[in-house]
């Protein structure tokens, strides 16, 4: 009995020790004064409005198979929003997913993409932000079954995927596609929807950016990978345009959550709209699957 009671404690530990929340060391963020030009496009990239509203107060709600999650607020309200949060506590919950009070963030919070991200442009960012009216909108907690609902959990999934390697290597893109990938794998985050998961809501690198079901449960979200089943017809002037304006080759228009992704990407300078597409077109080209 004693030995069975040794063991529990012992697993306890582990459990306890592969679960912690990780954070960065402070010497992570460079020491300088923050740059608002870049602060704004890393704003527009990162689509921070489209979740968070144009007022950064939060409160919109996404229904998952795990449960209900509701976007925080995230104008420099004191109370309510992020108004007494330093850098490092941005850069944790963004590259981290860990909270100020030393917690795990739901990877609804996409910080398996952010975790790719140059710390220097959290600065930036959170500059930006801090620019941005306080909104005393408090919102309300996530709704989430057993055993979704315990965070302690997510140190675990964090092991599986949590990864800050770029997906694709830079000895397989030029330079243009290397700006691409940053903005495509880090700010943008267009893994996050259009990379299929597994049934534990992690993305299947090996299925990198070939489309799957819709995060919101309603069709389909495109493959943009270089593959017949994907953008194999449209070249990179026809994704940067695309980008630029939200009409495809065939004089569609961009549809549904995109509308407001193409939106944030039109905010940006041509040669980064033109990166995007230098990185499409270089990743793998893989196959639809249904």
């Amino acid at each position: 009995m004693r030995k069975a009671i040794l063991w529990l404690i012992v697993l306890a530990a582990l459990a306890w020790g592969l679960t912690r929340p990780v954070t960065l060391e402070p010497d992570r963020l460079p020491n300088r004064d923050p740059d608002l030009d870049n602060g704004e496009l890393v704003f527009h990239a990162g689509g921070c409005a489209s979740c968070h509203g144009e007022d950064l107060a939060g409160g919109q709600v996404f229904e998952t198979a795990f449960g209900t999650f509701r976007a925080p607020n995230i104008s420099p309200d004191p109370e309510f929003g992020i108004g007494e949060w330093s850098d490092l506590d941005l850069a944790n919950a963004m590259m981290r997913g860990v909270s100020p009070g030393g917690e795990h963030y739901y990877p609804a919070f996409p910080y398996t993409s952010y975790t790719r991200m140059e710390p220097g442009d959290i600065i930036d960012l959170k500059a930006w932000l801090d620019e941005f009216p306080p909104q005393a909108n408090d919102v309300p907690g996530h709704e989430l079954s057993v055993p979704w609902n315990l965070r302690r959990g997510i140190g675990l999934w964090k092991k599986l995927y949590l990864k800050q390697r770029p997906v694709l290597a830079a000895d397989q893109l030029s330079e243009s596609g290397r700006r691409g990938r940053y903005l495509v794998e880090a700010l943008g985050h267009c893994g996050e929807c259009h990379t299929p998961r597994s049934v534990l809501g992690g993305p299947d690198l090996d299925r990198w950016l070939a489309g799957g079901p819709n995060p919101d449960g309603e069709g389909k979200v495109p493959n943009i990978t270089p593959h017949a089943d994907g953008l194999a017809d449209w070249s990179e002037s026809d994704i940067a345009y695309y980008l630029e304006s939200g009409f495809t080759p065939d004089f569609d228009t961009a549809g549904g959550s995109m509308v407001k992704v193409q939106e944030n990407f039109a905010r940006l300078p041509e040669s980064d709209l033109k990166a995007v597409a230098d990185y499409l077109k270089a990743v793998p080209a893989l196959d639809s699957r249904p």
